[in-house]
């Protein structure tokens, strides 16, 4: 993404912030996977949103209306002994030539020079939670300054939850970020696609994942979440993530797989016949999976509220599981008793982007809001008979269905990314014949 990208919304931040303020954003910290070996560092999703820094042990500071300059960074010095080991560093220059900063520190001398920044502010904006080792930093250099007060030092008197505004800018995305993001779900869906090929009975459900991993990987992304494949029963268990069971002729294969491309995810489910053909019971339990997913597709139109997809979900999936006989009873009392939970018992979608379960409030006070232009949401509908489900007979156990899509919101028609991975069945079918 392009420096502009980032300095615009650094502007766009700042003109809600308003003078006599500065916001406060830490870098995540290295976290250890075993011993002395560390886990791959994927920065902060604030942090990298606003200054495109993607080193660990930095903090950006913004101020708007600093005559000195609005944006100032602090970064790890250059280390020749250390980049011998790790990799290069950009060190304060390499921040101001390459990111944007006005102006730039080692991170070592950073208790001597921002509370010197924060002096003349009297609002901090700073996540609290978040990073809970650096909350005591900030609050004490707050508390060092209030000290002085008595000397008629203007000091910082109120703390704003920098994360209500920043959250609100993320939720909405711009032409960049949309474009990221259907790259994103290209690589998504051409992961599936190899998935596809690779279904077969006997093989193992790690084997799947494997050829998963391989395509994001060649494509320069990586997982998004550790992808689920589960076959058999294990399509019925939502979060499954062990992957380790052989597949087996006449079952399905649910395959949860998203990428991560230059910081922005994409999340995709669709659910494959391991033997290249879906079983009658299957088929019936898939379709209403499907009518569910495009009638919810449907509803990701401006000015619709958050909640109608799931609505138009809940709605297809209740009649279609009383269509089968898996429910008994009206229609309207259904839906209000929530019976299709025992079937479906998680929400149709959520906000996507540089997170898989991306920020952005679902309710504006008591009410759902409103779909605008630029929100990005998942679809994903599911019909999940689990082994041994009272009242169900045990020729539709182990039946897991799910069909999600990432869906663009459009002044018109929504945008639907994942569209290339196919989810009719009879293509599905096609496919799996010709691999």
């Amino acid at each position: 993404m392009k420096s502009d990208e980032f300095a615009r919304r650094r502007r766009q931040l700042m003109r809600l912030m308003g003078k006599d303020a500065i916001a406060i954003l830490p870098a995540a910290p290295v976290r250890m996977r075993n011993n002395d070996v560390e886990y791959f560092y994927r920065p902060d999703s604030d942090f990298y949103y606003l200054t495109g820094f993607a080193e660990p042990e930095a903090v950006a500071a913004l101020m708007p209306g600093r005559p000195q300059g609005e944006f100032v960074l602090f970064v790890r010095d250059r280390d020749p002994a250390r980049e011998a080991w790790d990799g290069a560093r950009a060190g304060p220059d390499g921040a101001v030539r390459d990111y944007g900063a006005d102006d730039a520190f080692p991170v070592g001398d950073i208790d001597e020079i921002l509370p010197g920044l924060m002096e003349r502010c009297s609002r901090v904006y700073y996540t609290v939670g978040a990073h809970p080792e650096f909350d005591k930093r900030v609050i004490g250099w707050v508390n060092r300054l209030r000290s002085q007060a008595k000397q008629g030092l203007h000091t910082p008197h109120e703390f704003v939850a920098l994360d209500h505004p920043l959250h609100e800018m993320r939720l909405f995305k711009s032409r960049a970020e949309l474009a990221t993001m259907r790259r994103a779900a290209q690589i998504a869906c051409a992961a599936h696609r190899r998935a596809l090929a690779a279904t077969a009975p006997g093989r193992m459900e790690y084997e799947v994942m494997a050829e998963i991993l391989h395509e994001f990987h060649r494509r320069r992304a990586d997982v998004s979440y550790h992808p689920i494949v589960g076959s058999g029963p294990n399509s019925c268990v939502l979060h499954y993530r062990d992957n380790h069971r052989q597949m087996k002729d006449g079952e399905l294969l649910l395959i949860d797989a998203g990428c991560e491309y230059q910081y922005y995810a994409s999340d995709v489910t669709r659910t494959l016949p391991v033997g290249g053909r879906y079983r009658p019971r299957q088929r019936a339990v898939y379709e209403i999976v499907l009518e569910a997913n495009r009638a919810a597709v449907a509803k990701v139109r401006a000015g619709n509220h958050w909640n109608d997809p799931h609505d138009a979900a809940v709605r297809v999936i209740t009649q279609g599981l009383r269509r089968i006989g898996l429910l008994k009873g009206s229609l309207p009392k259904l839906i209000k008793d929530g019976a299709y939970r025992k079937f479906f018992m998680h929400r149709t979608g959520h906000w996507l982007g540089m997170d898989v379960h991306d920020v952005g409030e679902y309710k504006v006070g008591e009410q759902w809001r409103l779909l605008e232009p630029g929100m990005v949401t998942t679809i994903e509908p599911g019909i999940y008979i689990a082994p041994g489900t009272p009242g169900v007979r045990r020729e539709w156990w182990g039946i897991g269905v799910r069909l999600e899509d990432d869906v663009a919101v459009r002044a018109d028609d929504p945008e639907v990314l994942t569209e290339a991975m196919p989810k009719d069945p009879d293509e599905i079918e096609r496919l799996m014949a010709a691999a």
